[in-house]
């Protein structure tokens, strides 16, 4: 029987999961520690300095516009890990993988619901074959609720769909790919609302993700499957948000336009502003001669540990076209905020809304309710885990069935290693 693999992504998997036969290692992710970065870098088995990926979006210059939480696959540059194997007749499959529409594989499937032009949305998955998603819910008997993957409502239960959906297809000869890459999002969520090494809740949901783990293990190896389990990033608690863009806007470096009292980003007319990611953020300067203002009012910024120029990311592997002229790193315990404003009159509409696309970087106040009913928090004090640094006491954990030469150092070492184990460069099985 050919090599068959299922490699499963689990968000904040930072602890062992007790399943026989498995031993666990620990390993260092990549720079910084969020979702796009760490799939980008495993899908390539390089860092984000090469495959363009620096975070969970970027700032577009020609639009004059940032992007988060799009989804091409042409965002990734650089050769994947499963090239060869493929290239050999064999099938890859990515299910919930970020930036994956469009990728050069014969499995997809990934949230993509239908906005409605006058409000709404049909909830719905973008899936290939173009008929994956129908079926599937056919067999799961339920459709895929995207308030349970994201928002204020979102919990483990979005995880159980998945497994549900990984297992159909891994069951099914039919469609059953070699290669299948999988994502479990079910410990982010509470990681973030509450503190990710103290709360008595959170070790009731890393109980309920073990759990969605050893199902998959236990299909997989049914079905003849090999299987690695990753954790992508390791969530640390917080105690209050940064907020570079106040600051900026302050300086009089960011600018804002007022639209019926609401104050909203003016890109075109911007020295600086920050595009924000948990515990990172780029900051994008436009004229090359604002850098040194920008730097040092940041550097004196409290809660910002560090100030990255561009050889300072170069030593680092995060330069990039895409990266910004610099990069700051929260302190331990405080993670980075976009905000502009502290009135929350000034705050645009899609404040209080879930806009993962239009909110010029990442917002976990989507994982609350706000007020009036129907909106969503924009308290930042409620936010007690957040993820991005690397280093001591950060570490992610991972195990496989097969065994490989040596101990990788970090997660772009795991790939490649599996990439090697694909190409049968390495042939030992445990």
């Amino acid at each position: 029987m050919g090599k068959k693999l299922l490699v499963v992504a689990v968000a904040g998997l930072a602890h062992e999961c007790e399943i026989a036969g498995l031993h666990w290692h620990t390993i260092q992710s990549v720079f910084p520690a969020v979702t796009c970065t760490v799939q980008a870098s495993f899908r390539t088995a390089s860092p984000p300095g090469k495959h363009g990926m620096v975070a969970n979006g970027s700032f577009c210059r020609t639009l004059n516009r940032p992007m988060f939480w799009e989804q091409s696959a042409r965002l990734v540059e650089g050769a994947r890990i499963w090239t060869n194997f493929r290239n050999q007749g064999k099938r890859v499959g990515m299910l919930f993988w970020q930036q994956s529409l469009g990728e050069d594989v014969d499995l997809i499937l990934s949230p993509a619901p239908v906005h409605k032009h006058h409000g709404g949305m049909i909830q719905t998955c973008y899936s290939k074959p173009d008929d994956l998603y129908e079926t599937l819910c056919k067999r799961i008997g339920r459709p895929f609720k995207l308030q349970q993957y994201w928002g204020p409502l979102a919990s483990w239960k979005g995880g159980e769909w998945i497994v549900d959906a990984v297992s159909a297809i891994l069951e099914d000869p039919k469609i059953a790919p070699d290669l299948c890459f999988t994502y479990l999002p079910s410990l982010d969520y509470d990681l973030q609302r509450k503190d990710p090494e103290k709360s008595p809740a959170n070790f009731k949901v890393r109980a309920k993700v073990n759990k969605q783990i050893y199902r998959l293990f236990e299909t997989a190896g049914s079905q003849g499957y090999d299987v690695l389990i990753f954790g992508d990033y390791h969530m640390g608690p917080v105690r209050g948000a940064v907020r570079p863009n106040l600051a900026l806007r302050k300086a009089g470096l960011m600018a804002v336009r007022t639209v019926k009292g609401m104050t909203y980003p003016d890109f075109h007319a911007s020295r600086a502003f920050a595009m924000a990611d948990h515990e990172i953020a780029h900051i994008y300067i436009p004229n090359n001669h604002d850098i040194p203002v920008v730097k040092e009012l940041l550097a004196d910024l409290p809660g910002i540990s560090e100030v990255l120029g561009g050889e300072e990311q170069a030593d680092i592997d995060l330069r990039h076209k895409n990266s910004g002229e610099l990069v700051i790193i929260a302190e331990p315990g405080k993670w980075i905020a976009y905000p502009w404003w502290t009135d929350k009159r000034e705050a645009p509409d899609f404040a209080g809304h879930v806009d993962i696309h239009n909110k010029p970087g990442y917002d976990p106040c989507e994982l609350f309710f706000g007020w009036p009913p129907g909106s969503v928090g924009q308290n930042t004090d409620r936010i007690h885990g957040s993820h991005g640094r690397v280093g001591a006491g950060r570490d992610v954990t991972w195990a496989s069935t097969f065994s490989m030469p040596g101990e990788p150092a970090d997660l772009i070492e795991l790939a490649a290693a599996v990439r090697s184990w694909l190409d049968g460069e390495i042939q030992e099985v445990s």
